[in-house]
């Protein structure tokens, strides 16, 4: 079954599509979004290259979750959604300052003890034992390219020269990468969300 022609195709001929895995739908909902997608990001972000990935990104989860669209998917706010999303993740990716926190861990944090509250000081080192046990759960590859990039600070070219990747491909690794590091951080902060309320759900009962 073909697409209507341009001007007639709407979301629900585009979902029905997608759905169905025709290239021609991507392409189509690709052709219509993409720059409206990058020029969110781009004003997101503040940076040309952040915005290619986190594109990208979305590009590739549209892709992914394309078989299981609700019939009734409105286009525009499942990408934009999807977009800003990246856009979280990569910010919280960004705020956590990767190369601060591993390269220096808690040394970092003890030589400036002087000039930060308990508080603050609590609030690192368990920024830090997040950040630590979320890199152990990732795939070698994956930690690697993270390491490399964020904590080394390897330009992305040189880090995918030295894996014996094409730079596309080591742009796409660490998009992986930093995606399976928000994911394990989330299950991490979950679990220990859900330990702290049956330990307090305990010691309501004891007393």
């Amino acid at each position: 079954m073909s697409l209507p022609r341009p001007e007639a195709a709407t979301d629900l001929d585009l979902v029905a599509a997608l759905r169905r895995g025709e290239a021609s739908a991507f392409d189509r909902v690709y052709s219509t979004y993409h720059t409206r997608i990058f020029s969110f990001l781009l004003r997101l972000s503040g940076r040309r290259d952040t915005a290619e990935d986190l594109a990208q990104e979305t590009w590739l989860k549209l892709a992914k979750a394309a078989p299981r669209l609700r019939e009734d998917t409105t286009l525009a706010p499942f990408l934009f959604t999807i977009a800003r999303n990246a856009f979280v993740s990569h910010r919280r990716w960004a705020l956590l300052d990767l190369s601060r926190i591993v390269t220096f861990g808690l040394e970092a944090m003890s030589t400036a003890a002087t000039e930060t509250t308990p508080e603050t000081s609590h609030e690192t080192a368990r920024a830090i034992a997040l950040l630590e046990n979320a890199l152990q759960q990732l795939p070698v590859a994956s930690r690697e390219i993270l390491l490399l990039v964020g904590v080394e600070g390897i330009a992305q070219e040189e880090v995918a020269q030295m894996l014996g990747l094409s730079y596309d491909a080591g742009r796409q690794r660490l998009s992986r990468a930093r995606a399976q590091l928000a994911e394990a951080m989330d299950r991490i902060e979950k679990a220990d969300s859900a330990r702290a309320a049956r330990g307090g759900q305990k010691r309501g009962e004891t007393t």
